[in-house]
């Protein structure tokens, strides 16, 4: 009886929950040190991000299409994170499982769709790399700050299509059963499961997500570094040839970073058990711990933030370091 009142029915057949139930991190031994430890990395990646957007937005020099590229970067860690992990704290800290029905998939649009648009930002980058490696006399020509605003805007545009496309599939759905989601947060596939009508159709939407969201993705970028290998190797001057990797390095540590823990994770739930607290922490840390690490990795340590640092220090900088002019050094 009480389950019925916590529903609202149309027709007799189609039944929308007041709320779901957050069942995530059940049972598990201290782990509030597990939240105080998301905590600080909100704060650090809040920091990190905060001062990279802030810095590309003030510095003249740094407002290149590259950087247009590393701005978007940082806005959708910082905003991916901010959807997340706030709301994840209140929930379980706080004790506030029961979420209500509209936000619980708006929390599923706003994780997913950020996630997404962190994946096709790294194949912009790839595409960036590309360009300046294996056509260096063109690089100005062909990645201006047209062509990349147009990429970026495309994507976006995209990505809030389909994912408001899979949000409103769910909202199609009877829940009739269980309202506990077996997630930390409002995920795709443990919401639509809790349906007791057809939900083929959200199957193929959350297969269609996977191939968006990492085949596709990796694919590009495979086959982006394939052409670069192969563009190097036509090199004959083997200092150029490592100048070259260097500038790929810290985008190939993004790339790894991002995809390797998502792709464990669904390759080890499809080929044996892992206990849901387990596959939990697992996927936070997959959502987290790249938005924390980006601005690290990459954007500060890049050749410009770094002279810009030396700079602002009045230390002089590195002859050995002097820009020669050719775009693949500026990557």
């Amino acid at each position: 009886l009480s389950s019925l009142q916590a529903t609202t029915m149309f027709n007799n057949t189609f039944v929308r929950p007041a709320k779901f139930y957050l069942s995530g991190f059940s049972n598990i031994p201290h782990i509030r040190y597990y939240y105080a430890f998301l905590c600080f990395v909100y704060i650090m990646t809040v920091l990190g991000n905060g001062f990279l957007l802030s810095v590309i937005w003030l510095v003249k020099t740094l407002h290149t299409p590259k950087y247009m590229i590393v701005f978007n970067m940082a806005l959708t860690d910082l905003c991916g994170s901010t959807a997340l992990i706030p709301k994840l704290l209140d929930t379980f800290l706080f004790d506030k499982r029961y979420i209500l029905y509209d936000a619980c998939l708006s929390y599923m649009f706003f994780v997913i769709f950020f996630a997404s648009v962190q994946s096709w930002t790294l194949v912009t980058m790839a595409y960036d790399r590309l360009i300046a490696i294996c056509f260096p006399l063109r690089y100005h020509s062909i990645v201006t700050e047209t062509s990349v605003a147009a990429i970026l805007l495309f994507v976006w545009i995209f990505l809030v299509s389909v994912i408001a496309t899979m949000v409103g599939l769910v909202n199609r759905l009877s829940f009739c059963r269980s309202l506990v989601v077996n997630s930390f947060f409002c995920d795709h596939g443990p919401v639509y499961r809790l349906a007791c009508n057809d939900t083929s159709l959200n199957y193929n939407m959350a297969s269609a997500l996977i191939t968006i969201l990492i085949i596709i993705p990796l694919i590009f970028i495979i086959a982006t570094y394939v052409c670069i290998f192969i563009a190097l190797s036509r090199t004959t001057s083997r200092k150029e040839r490592i100048r070259a990797l260097k500038t790929c390095t810290s985008h190939l540590i993004l790339v790894v970073i991002f995809f390797l823990p998502i792709g464990i994770t669904n390759i080890a739930t499809r080929a044996s058990y892992i206990h849901p607290n387990a596959r939990m922490i697992n996927s936070t840390l997959t959502h987290t711990i790249p938005a924390l690490l980006d601005p690290i990795i990459y954007a500060l340590k890049t050749e410009e933030v770094m002279i810009l640092e030396r700079h602002l220090k009045k230390t002089p900088a590195d002859p050995g370091e002097k820009d020669n002019g050719c775009p693949s050094k500026n990557l």
